[in-house]
This record gives C-alpha cells, sequence and structure tokens, in this order.
C-alpha cells in the first residue's frame, strides 16, 4: 500500500512539470492570436454619396379636400302623378330648359280647354260691357261685373298652365345626368327622386385648415389638386372663396377653390389632395430620402468625413453619425431642417453596412439617379 503511494505521488511530480508547460504554450498562443486580432483592419465598405444641396422651394400649404359641383342636386317632381315620357338617357348631358320628364296630363288639358273657351267668353262680354259703358247704357257695376269675370276666367287659365307646366319637368341648369330612378308608368308622389344633376365644369374643392393660416390665405392663390383616382395628374385652380366664420369645433376655416374641368374627370364628393401656393420661394436643403436612417431616438445620416487616409495609413473615409431633422418631401429627396450644411457628403446607399467611424469607399459607378421629379413618381 505504500509503494503505491509513493509511485502515484512521483507520478504526480513528474506530470505537474509538463502540464504546467503545456498550458504555457496555450497562454502565449492564445495572447499571440489576441494581439493579431487587434491590429487586424476591416476592410473598408463600398459606398455612393450625395452632396447635401440647396433647391428653391415654392413655399405651400396641404391639405385633404372634397370636389363639389357648383352646381347640383336631385331632380325632383313638384306635382305627383304618373310618368308618360322620359326624354332623356342616364348619364347624357343636358341643357338648362331641356325636357327629362313629362308627366300625366290629360285631366289639366281637358280642363286647360274648358277654360280657354269660358275666357274667350268672358273677353268678348267684357268688350261688349265697354262699348256700352262708353255710351253710359250700362250700369258701372256692370262693367265691373264684367271685367271681373275676364280676370277670373283669365286666373284660371293661367292656374291650369301652371300645373300643367310643373307637370312637365325640365332641367333648371346646364349639367350631366346621373342614374334615372323612375320608370315609364310608375306613379310619383311630390318630391320623388327623379334623376341626378350635376353641373361639372367648373368645379370647386372644398377644404380647411387651421386659423393659424388664415393670415398666409387669400383669394386668387393658385392651388393644385391630385386624386389617387388619377396617378401623375394634376388638376389647377385657385381659390375663389374663404368661409368669413372660423368653426368653434375645430378652429378650422372653410375655404373653396374653382378648377376647370372641361373633360368631367372630377365628380363631385371625390376626395383630393390639395396644395396651396403661397406665391413665394424659400432656399432648402435635401438629401436623398435613402439616406436617412429611423431609431426610437430620431432619424439619422451617416456624413463622410473628408480627411482622406487617416493616421492608420488605411484609405478610405471614415464616417460620423449626424442627428437631423426633417421636413418636406420631394420625389427622391427629402428636407432637411437641421443637422448638415450645404457641401456634406452623406452616404446615399449601403447605409444599413454603416456603423459610426466605418472606413468607407466611395463607388458611383453604380449610383442610382436621385430626382427631384421621377419618372415614374413613386421610383
Amino acid at each position: 500500500m505504500l509503494k503505491k503511494i509513493l509511485y502515484t505521488l512521483m507520478g504526480l511530480v513528474i506530470a505537474m512539470p509538463i502540464a504546467g508547460g503545456l498550458v504555457g504554450i496555450k497562454i502565449l498562443q492564445f495572447k499571440a492570436m489576441g494581439d493579431a486580432a487587434a491590429q487586424q483592419v476591416m476592410p473598408p465598405e463600398t459606398v455612393n454619396v450625395e452632396p447635401v444641396r440647396e433647391q428653391e422651394w415654392q413655399t405651400s400649404l396641404t391639405a385633404v379636400g372634397t370636389v363639389v359641383a357648383k352646381q347640383g342636386i336631385v331632380v325632383r317632381n313638384e306635382m305627383e302623378g304618373i310618368v308618360r315620357e322620359i326624354r332623356f338617357e342616364a348619364g347624357s348631358t343636358v341643357e338648362a330648359g331641356d325636357v327629362l320628364v313629362q308627366l300625366d296630363v290629360d285631366i289639366e288639358m281637358s280642363q286647360l280647354r274648358f277654360a280657354q273657351a269660358t275666357a274667350e267668353g268672358a273677353a268678348r262680354i267684357f268688350k261688349r260691357a265697354t262699348e256700352l259703358f262708353d255710351t253710359k247704357s250700362i250700369s258701372e257695376a256692370d262693367y265691373s261685373s264684367a271685367d271681373t269675370a275676364l280676370k277670373e276666367a283669365n286666373a284660371q287659365v293661367d292656374n291650369i298652365k301652371a300645373i300643367i307646366n310643373k307637370k312637365t319637368i325640365r332641367a333648371p341648369f346646364s349639367g350631366q345626368l346621373g342614374i334615372r330612378r323612375i320608370s315609364i308608368g310608375q306613379f310619383l308622389d311630390k318630391g320623388s327622386q327623379l334623376v341626378s344633376l350635376q353641373s361639372l365644369n367648373p368645379v370647386f374643392v372644398e377644404f380647411s385648415l387651421p386659423q393659424q393660416r388664415l393670415g398666409e390665405l387669400s383669394r386668387g392663390l393658385s392651388v393644385s389638386v391630385t386624386s389617387d383616382s388619377y396617378p401623375g395628374r394634376n388638376f389647377n385652380g385657385e381659390i375663389t372663396a374663404i368661409e368669413p366664420q372660423i368653426d368653434r369645433s375645430t378652429r378650422n376655416v372653410l375655404i373653396q377653390a374653382t378648377l376647370d374641368n372641361s373633360d368631367g374627370s372630377l365628380k363631385p364628393g371625390m376626395f383630393v389632395n390639395v396644395d396651396i401656393s403661397l406665391g413665394r420661394t424659400e432656399t432648402k436643403l435635401f438629401i436623398p430620402a435613402s439616406s436617412v436612417q429611423y431609431s426610437s431616438t430620431g432619424e439619422y445620416v451617416f456624413v463622410i468625413n473628408e480627411d482622406f487616409e487617416g493616421d492608420d495609413g488605411m484609405p478610405g473615409y471614415t464616417v460620423k453619425r449626424q442627428a437631423v431633422s426633417l421636413g418636406v418631401s420631394k420625389g427622391n429627396f427629402i428636407e432637411v431642417i437641421e443637422g448638415v450644411v450645404i457641401g456634406e457628403r452623406v452616404i446615399a446607399t449601403g447605409v444599413f453596412k454603416i456603423r459610426p467611424e466605418t472606413r468607407v469607399v466611395i463607388d458611383t459607378r453604380l449610383s442610382p439617379q436621385f430626382s427631384f421629379n421621377p419618372d415614374p413618381e413613386n421610383t
């Protein structure tokens, strides 16, 4: 037993220096690897850059609005009756005074003939009474009675004609008709809906702006209207009316613009975007919208440090992260209100690969073409 213990102790004495030497070798190897990694420099990233540029900007306000017909109604009947004729086609254009619907007037025409005959008889009696009165052959009372009878007969004729006219339904103004809502032979109660009639040229666009903008507005300012129904198309007009009263609940002012609509593209009730030109220009700074990165703390861009070949002798540029405050968008560009200055260069593409102090090289061979007026607009 004692010999086993002695052999074990001797083995440990021999193994420990060997193990210690191996551990030391490994430590030296790991230290050498760490020193090599510390001295290793990552290769520079290839990016596109764009300068911060100035652009003249027409100052404007934006709003959302609704198209309103200059004149628009649903045509209704004033008298009840049965539809005998429909003299229009759905969707057609009519002129003021055109007959749209004729209701049954057979009874009224019969009454008119009777009333006209009565009026003719009363006229003859009044004529004879006038001749006799001039010669003092009848009293003034008889003459007045004949005059009254004639006036009553004529009034009856006018009354029946008015009823016939009300049963002859005409377009009150020129415009485009909608879908008809009646049929031949249908009995219509008073005030039934017959067809929509809209005057579509010109049209109004109504929109609201906060009362703080009231001082910048005036009649005659140019407006440009766009609709998702017609991508890429602008409808131009001008402000023609400003509501003199502010809405108490919203503190907004209602504004009306008038637009040419000769082809009838804009329809009443259509939702549109409105851009109001304030008639003056400002100089703004713009960068490509693709340069901007977004985070929970705000927007930022990477700006090129213009020191070529830094102290480490490596080629390329370093970059710095710069917080920015953004404004309006135009095409592929976005306004920078604060954070960069004219002439600085920002990374336009490849931003996702960049960190502060990353070394970059600039290669513009595959740089996209940024434009304030891209075609198509969504590029």
